[in-house]
């Protein structure tokens, strides 16, 4: 019989996940069959991890029994860990699982998650971590809590300890987001150059919906700036790959684009 270790089918499974291939992430997952208690909480917080990023992905509701199956494996692994970073890491899928309930509506906030992400921040066992969880804590003001510079510091941030950490991924999140501030701002200019490169990484990682999200803004601006013919019709590829892989929000912002109805910068 062949072996892999945890962390290798880890690896391929987060490449499905940001290839929208969330079923087949989880699938080769669960074929993973390990003996050591510490492979299976590594195991456990990756299916927690696709789980988390589907249900943001396709408004799904599979990660609340994945983080609770990950969180009970933790016990058993007591003798060699979990690590301090593991327990980081499914605390930090606690918080996304939740914000991503909020932003869509499911309930409302009252300003846990904002106390709950500083602790993160405190807490984060490093630059990567800490940068990720910054992030979270500037969609947050921005969405959430209608606080813009506080939400721009903190893309700020992120986008230095992305760059510090060599996560591209996390350097494009923050892009994503500075580029809507100087979109609102009105500099359209500097708003494609943020989008533009935000788009590039996201290509460079192989994350489908990062790319096809930044693609929906790029055409987003391409209508801001004048060329409504260029909008529709990159509007028109994105839906078309959007609706494939069953991206709702994606899905609705193009169609809304292909139409040519005035519509906000969507930000997620």
């Amino acid at each position: 019989m062949s072996q892999l270790a945890a962390a290798d089918v880890v690896t391929a499974a987060t490449h499905l996940m940001r290839a929208g291939q969330w079923p087949a992430a989880t699938a080769l997952l669960n074929a993973a069959r390990a003996d050591d208690p510490a492979e299976k909480v590594t195991l456990a917080l990756a299916r927690a991890e696709v789980a988390t990023d589907q249900d943001f992905a396709q408004q799904t509701d599979q990660a609340h029994a994945a983080i609770a199956a990950a969180e009970a494996a933790f016990p058993a692994a007591r003798a060699a860990g979990p690590s301090l970073a593991q327990c980081w890491d499914l605390a930090m899928m606690k918080l996304r699982k939740d914000y991503s309930t909020v932003l869509f509506g499911s309930r409302a906030d009252d300003g846990t998650l904002a106390r709950r992400a500083q602790q993160l921040i405190a807490d984060a066992p490093d630059d990567a971590r800490r940068g990720a969880v910054t992030f979270y804590a500037g969609v947050m003001a921005d969405n959430l809590y209608d606080q813009s510079a506080e939400a721009f510091a903190h893309y700020t941030t992120a986008y230095q300890l992305g760059e510090k950490a060599g996560d591209e991924l996390l350097m494009s999140l923050a892009l994503r987001h500075l580029g809507d501030h100087a979109h609102t701002a009105g500099d359209l200019a500097l708003a494609r150059q943020h989008w533009e490169r935000s788009t590039e990484l996201r290509q460079k990682v192989g994350h489908l919906l990062g790319a096809l999200a930044q693609q929906t803004l790029l055409a987003v601006l391409l209508r801001d700036e004048g060329d409504t013919a260029g909008s529709q019709a990159l509007a028109a590829e994105v839906n078309r790959w959007a609706t494939q892989v069953d991206l709702k929000f994606i899905v609705r912002e193009t169609a809304a684009l292909m139409a040519d109805r005035t519509q906000q910068a969507p930000q997620r």
